[in-house]
């Protein structure tokens, strides 16, 4: 059974992931406002009928800013820990989930799995989603790479992966120095580098589709980005998620030679 992928924003603005199958869906963060979200998912053809439920990631503005609206009009249960649920104060009760760290969630024929990340949050995780043999992983706001990261990108058949900054444009930029080492100090975001480095160290044969997710406004440039990974990309389709507007759907699937998106991908944008 394919999945189906999308972003419907990614960056410092909002951040929300679609991943589903036929039948059933999830949404990996609510970073958009719930009038947002419809309106991006409408265009896409995509129906909240099949989202089954939000995973949350942590409590920052940025992927909880639609939450609680969202989860109270659809009646979705929210799967989030203890920690990133007291930084949610508006969020009902009774839409709360919880999960633990490796042990895999049922939704269906989706099985959702987190683990650990650094970031500077209360109690941040990363996400992978299975249906039978595919995988996909929402890897974004990681300060450095792990065991717990490499082990997870190696079993992917695609990946939302964070390249927030340039180096060079962030040292260069406007940032005061306390933003920049909050940024490159190891609980803050992977540069395009960082991510580079993981991509060409561990990327697993099957890896179709590489969505560069979160990237800063003012510290990198997605020309800049998507041409590092181009030189290495191989079979691997690299796509810069903007944090404007939605992507194109994706289907992957292990039976399929070629994976095709569902719909024209958009134009690149200059963040």
């Amino acid at each position: 059974m394919s999945l189906f992928i999308t972003s419907l924003n990614s960056g410092s603005n909002g951040n929300c992931y679609y991943i589903g199958n036929d039948r059933e869906a999830i949404l990996v963060d609510a970073g958009l406002t719930c009038r947002e979200t419809e309106k991006r998912m409408r265009r896409l053809d995509l129906s909240m009928e099949k989202v089954k439920a939000i995973f949350i990631s942590h409590e920052h503005g940025d992927h909880i800013k639609g939450l609680a609206v969202l989860a109270d009009k659809f009646s979705l249960p929210v799967y989030i820990t203890a920690a990133t649920l007291r930084g949610c104060e508006s969020l009902k009760r009774q839409y709360v989930e919880s999960f633990t760290a490796y042990e895999p969630i049922q939704l269906g024929s989706l099985t959702i799995t987190a683990f650990p990340k650094f970031h500077d949050a209360a109690d941040p995780h990363s996400f992978i989603i299975r249906c039978n043999s595919v995988t996909v992983g929402v890897f974004t706001d990681i300060g450095k790479s792990c065991e717990h990261l490499i082990r997870h990108f190696k079993q992917c058949d695609a990946v939302f992966l964070e390249a927030n900054y340039d180096e060079e444009m962030l040292e260069k930029g406007r940032y005061p120095y306390f933003l920049k080492n909050r940024i490159r100090g190891g609980y803050g975001h992977l540069s395009n580098k960082q991510a580079l480095e993981l991509f060409i160290q561990h990327r697993p044969q099957n890896l179709t589709h590489l969505l560069l997710s979160h990237l800063s406004k003012d510290n990198n440039d997605p020309v800049i980005a998507k041409g590092m990974f181009d030189q290495h990309a191989g079979n691997t389709h690299v796509i810069v998620a903007s944090r404007y507007e939605e992507t194109p759907v994706y289907c992957i699937s292990k039976n399929e030679p070629v994976i095709k998106a569902m719909l024209q991908p958009v134009q690149l944008q200059i963040f």
